[in-house]
């Protein structure tokens, strides 16, 4: 499981020339969902997002995490995440984990993140999306649960 956390000022899914859900503040979740990945690391992940201090303080220092803040967190399956670039150039995503499995698990990674005391909105599961972002910082932190 891969998660790309995306600190925010707003940001916005489209689909079918409609927005579906958005944010303000916060920070905006790509997660990877692969074969063998289960609850156990979806909670870990869920856990280390609500706590990350990704927010400055007063002193521009790194100090508070979107939990603290009561900020929201916009969730995006992405399983290009999983992608593989070793061979050739073009990317493999066998380690992806199969769509209906993968549905079930991000379904579980939002309430665990709501169990964190996080407000969580999310895309559209296996649907192409436009996504807005307004990127604060920028401020990108890679999380990998293997």
């Amino acid at each position: 499981m891969k998660a790309l956390v995306t600190r925010v000022s707003e940001a916005e899914i489209i689909v079918n020339n409609t927005v579906i859900s958005a944010v303000k503040e916060g920070v905006v979740v790509f997660l990877g969902v692969e074969k063998g990945d289960q609850d156990a690391q979806a909670l870990n992940i869920a856990k280390k997002i609500a706590n990350l201090r990704i927010f400055e303080n007063e002193e521009g220092k790194l100090h508070y995490s979107v939990k603290e803040k009561g900020y929201e967190v916009l969730c995006i399956s992405n399983f290009t995440l999983c992608a593989k670039i070793d061979k050739g150039r073009r990317p493999s995503f066998e380690q992806s984990m199969v769509k209906e499995e993968a549905d079930k698990l991000f379904d579980n990674f939002t309430l665990l993140l709501e169990g964190q005391g996080l407000k969580v909105k999310k895309g559209v599961f296996g649907e192409h999306m436009d996504i807005k972002l307004n990127m604060d910082g920028p401020v990108n932190i890679i999380i990998e649960n293997n």
